[in-house]
């Protein structure tokens, strides 16, 4: 076994040449066998295993800057890097992050996790080594996918300044470049990646910056390679932002790899290596299927299948199939998703509506103003998307959705805690940042009937920004007893009783409940309110449990800064209300990874823990 030799950080540099293919396979085995047992991010690591090699191979980590854009491909890395020990605690609580971490290795030069930033954190890199005088290497890798990303072009843009070396490894999975640039391109590209090619073209430009008038002659021959370039290979878009373009290289040939990244690392300003990966290589189930395997739970090596735990259908299972019945009756009705139509439910949609659906890439600030300007046109646009994800067009939200009070929908996934993706996952910040926006409504269904009628309601009813928000997972559906229809800024009374009143949000309702029958079990009166509208708040029913409770004891999944339990503080207070209030939420803070349940627990707000701080706080008021 070579993986073996592998367990400390460069240790892949003591191997023969020979020995490198056979290491690609062990890892391989190694990330499937893992990956099966603990879930993780499969199809994109599969594809990068010799792309990683190579660049550990050249570069000489921690010294030169390795930078993983999104970093969910990052597991060769840590394999790599000496911590292949720590994967059977892969994304697990208190274990390895799926994700590169700055305080796990000094190896992770940049914490990642969403997609279009490494060019940007590279470009940062390489100014302070310049500014400071050093010397060492920066690689910034990024994906075709997360080229759809304006942050990528923003960086590429000033890319193009750079004056010392500057590399970005174009991981290319689905050919979507190598199409535009052809055939010519990759033949001039293989001439320009040897060795002997760079080493005339260096000498002949030194030669002629010799000569008297050479540097007249050298700019006159860049500027005749390039209009001759441009007749001959159209759309180099990379050349003509002034950034060298070598490739396309073949992403699993090692030795092609090794000789095109020595050859970047020689050239002294931004260059771009392309490189042609198969998301999901070596496991046929993955190259069959990446998106399947992208993102995965346990599963079946022999197979394929996943090893599901849950039972019934999850949140975004019921959103995709409410929005498709909406649109059967709603011509205007348009769904919009960046790069996620499997993960937030609008794969149905798109094969039902192809017309009214709208994939516009890894782009949520362009699909938040697209929404916008589809409202704007007369339809009723709903854009999908995971509330981490969202945050990335705060500013489009608020200007050019709020405060032209379009009709946007905006069906919010993977709200609240997420579990094992960690802290650039979770969705515990949107309840703060769209509460604080004019003119936007936020909406958290407590099961899935809720949410069914909850899109309906903001669709059909309600004619304005209207934000639904959801968790991950399996939908409840307990309270099928508590139907009350939907009235705007009207929470949902539940039990109504004396002592304590319960005010929850969303999937925190659940919860509650549960901690209202451990309360009743001890001899308290308690009543139960489903919120519904986190904005806006429904005045009257905090003034009516200010006056007839002790306490009032306000339950979110969301942090406490800016959130609903604030709101209700805020408004106790200029109501003058006779009556105290516990805010059970979510620390301001960053939570890692972990299971969703051990996560409640760690932050206080399970159940159990939630009845003994009520109690605690409780005895203090009454006495």
């Amino acid at each position: 076994m070579i993986l073996e030799k592998i367990n400390k950080p460069n240790d892949i540099k003591a191997l023969d040449p020979i020995e490198y293919n056979q290491l690609a396979d062990e890892i391989r085995q190694f990330l499937i066998e893992n990956i099966s047992k603990t879930g993780g991010h499969l199809a994109s690591n599969l594809g990068v295993v010799e792309l990683t090699m190579a660049l550990h191979l050249v570069f000489n980590l921690p010294q030169d800057k390795l930078i993983w854009d999104v970093g969910h491909q990052a597991y060769t890395h840590k394999i790599l890097t000496g911590r292949k020990n720590q994967f059977d605690q892969l994304r697990k609580f208190g274990g390895m992050s799926g994700f590169p971490k700055r305080n796990e290795s000094h190896y992770d030069a940049f914490d990642t996790g969403h997609s279009s930033t490494s060019i940007s954190a590279g470009l940062g890199y390489v100014s302070a080594r310049d500014i400071k005088k050093e010397h060492y290497s920066v690689i910034s890798v990024i994906g075709d996918g997360a080229l759809t990303g304006g942050m990528a072009y923003e960086a590429l843009n000033n890319a193009s300044q750079v004056n010392g070396n500057f590399i970005i490894v174009l991981n290319d999975n689905n050919m979507s470049i190598s199409k535009n640039v052809g055939g010519v391109s990759k033949m001039l590209g293989e001439i320009r990646a040897s060795n002997s090619y760079y080493d005339l073209k260096e000498g002949v430009t030194n030669t002629l910056y010799k000569m008297p008038m050479g540097s007249v002659i050298v700019d006159k021959i860049k500027k005749t390679k390039s209009n001759i370039k441009q007749l001959i290979v159209p759309n180099q878009m990379f050349e003509g932002m002034g950034i060298t373009y070598l490739g396309p290289v073949d992403g699993h040939d090692i030795e092609k790899l090794i000789k095109i990244f020595k050859v970047a690392k020689r050239i002294d300003h931004a260059v771009l290596v392309h490189v042609v990966t198969q998301k999901g290589h070596g496991y046929r189930p993955a190259e069959r299927n990446p998106s399947k395997y992208h993102g995965i739970a346990p599963f079946d090596i022999k197979t394929g299948n996943v090893l599901k735990n849950e039972n019934g259908k999850s949140y975004s299972e019921v959103f995709s199939e409410a929005v498709c019945k909406l649109a059967k009756k709603d011509a205007k009705i348009a769904a919009i998703t960046a790069a996620m139509p499997d993960g937030t439910g609008l794969a149905k949609f798109s094969r039902w509506y192809p017309e009214r659906f709208f994939d516009v890439g890894i782009a949520e600030a362009h699909a938040v103003t697209f929404s916008a300007g589809l409202a704007a046109g007369g339809l009723k646009p709903v854009f999908a998307v995971y509330s981490s994800f969202l945050q990335r067009a705060y500013d489009q939200i608020l200007h050019d959705v709020c405060i032209q009070q379009l009709h946007v929908v905006f069906a919010i996934d993977r709200a609240g805690l997420v579990g094992s993706d960690g802290e650039t996952h979770q969705g515990i910040f949107d309840l703060s940042y769209l509460s604080n926006i004019p003119n936007m409504t936020v909406f958290a269904p407590k099961n899935a009937w809720e949410l069914e009628v909850g899109l309906e309601f903001g669709l059909e009813e309600y004619n304005g920004p209207f934000a639904l928000r959801y968790p991950r997972g399996t939908a409840v559906t307990a309270f099928e007893e508590f139907k009350q229809p939907i009235v705007y800024g009207e929470a949902e009374v539940m039990y109504y009783e004396k002592d304590i009143a319960l005010l929850a949000v969303g999937s925190m309702v659940e919860t509650a409940d549960i901690v209202r029958k451990n309360l009743k079990a001890q001899g308290y009166s308690v009543t139960l309110i489903n919120a519904r509208f986190v904005k806006p708040i429904d005045e009257s029913a905090v003034f009516k449990c200010g006056r007839e409770h002790n306490l009032i004891v306000t339950m979110e999944e969301n942090v406490i800064s800016g959130g609903f339990g604030e709101s209700v503080c805020q408004l106790v207070s200029d109501l003058q209300l006779p009556v105290r209030v516990l805010n059970i939420s979510l620390p301001d803070d960053y939570i890692e990874h972990g299971s969703v349940d051990i996560l409640r627990c760690e932050a206080g707000i399970d159940a159990e823990t939630v009845t003994e701080r009520i109690i605690s706080f409780y005895e203090n008021i009454v006495l």
